[in-house]
């Protein structure tokens, strides 16, 4: 990405200035996601689980929401899918970062909060499955 001072916020919508053509084409392939694997043989991630966000979202976790902290973040997972055109509905919006924070945000809390509450192997199965059959479309 791009250096750009004139926008203070960590959204990334499609038609982010920010952007270069080449990372734009990494993004669209999701192939910006695979140094993470780097990060899961390393026992810092694993494959399924809550996205990590970026500082003002998940450090700003209370009460019971913060059960998403007590497990490794995952490269991919329930709100992944949800918001798999994340960028792109950001890009329609007004204020990208104001429906992040309004909208996203707390569904992606729910999602996740259901995940670690109720995760099994099997359901882990079934969103690496969905997530490979999204990431091909």
């Amino acid at each position: 990405m791009k250096e750009n001072t004139a926008i203070l916020n960590h959204v990334t919508t499609t038609n982010d200035s920010r952007l270069t053509t080449f990372g734009k084409l990494l993004r669209m392939h999701k192939l910006d996601e695979l140094p993470q694997l780097l990060n899961v043989l390393f026992g810092q991630m694993s494959f399924v689980g809550p996205r990590p966000d970026v500082s003002g979202f998940a450090d700003k976790l209370t009460g019971e929401d913060r059960i998403i902290l007590t497990v490794k973040p995952g490269i991919t997972g329930p709100a992944s899918l949800k918001f798999k055109k994340e960028e792109e509905l950001l890009a329609l919006q007004d204020n990208p970062a104001e429906y992040n924070r309004k909208v996203i945000w707390p569904q992606k809390v729910i999602l996740n909060k259901e995940y670690v509450e109720n995760y099994t192997l099997k359901e882990d199965i079934v969103i690496l499955i969905k997530t490979l059959f999204n990431v091909s479309k």
